[in-house]
């Protein structure tokens, strides 16, 4: 699998005689190894490693519904009191982030209304924050630690 602009992780990976397979340390579960799910594994373990995020409160490929439709968020992260806080889309390495996965992210946030949406391909990353008066989003220049996520929560917490 290609290298990514994150930081190194130890993933479990496993060789069957058809596919390779990855564990997905939230779902406690083996998946395909697919570039979008070696995406989505690296920037679990970066949110948890590197941006204390607490695993417990994280959930990947959670389904929602919108629009009379089925989709699924890649990652979700919640706070204590189960509000999602971060909405998080990954892209495969060789799949552009573009506005259309903006859009994407934005009708995924209709559901949940979360401050904090991120996207990545493993290679590019982007980070916004919602401005709950406007319905406008601010791009940061990184992802925040949990505990800035938490504190931006608390100062807004009647949004």
């Amino acid at each position: 699998m290609q290298q990514l602009n994150l930081p190194p992780c130890r993933l479990t990976i496993k060789n069957e005689p058809q596919n390779k397979y990855i564990f997905d340390i939230i779902r406690k579960k083996y998946l395909v190894l697919t570039p979008e799910e070696w995406v989505r594994q690296h920037f679990v373990h970066f949110l948890i490693n590197y941006k204390n995020f607490p695993q417990s409160l994280m959930r990947t490929e959670n389904g929602l519904k919108l629009f009379n439709t089925i989709k699924r968020s890649d990652i979700v992260v919640y706070n204590r009191d189960a509000k999602a806080m971060v909405v998080v889309e990954c892209k495969a390495p060789e799949v552009k982030i573009s506005q259309d996965t903006f859009d994407q992210i934005a009708r995924y946030n209709i559901h949940f209304n979360a401050p904090f949406l991120i996207v990545t391909n493993g290679l590019d990353t982007y980070c916004v924050k919602k401005n709950f008066s406007t319905g406008s989003y601010e791009f940061l220049s990184g992802i925040p630690n949990f505990n800035d996520i938490i504190n931006y929560e608390n100062n807004f917490s009647n949004k």
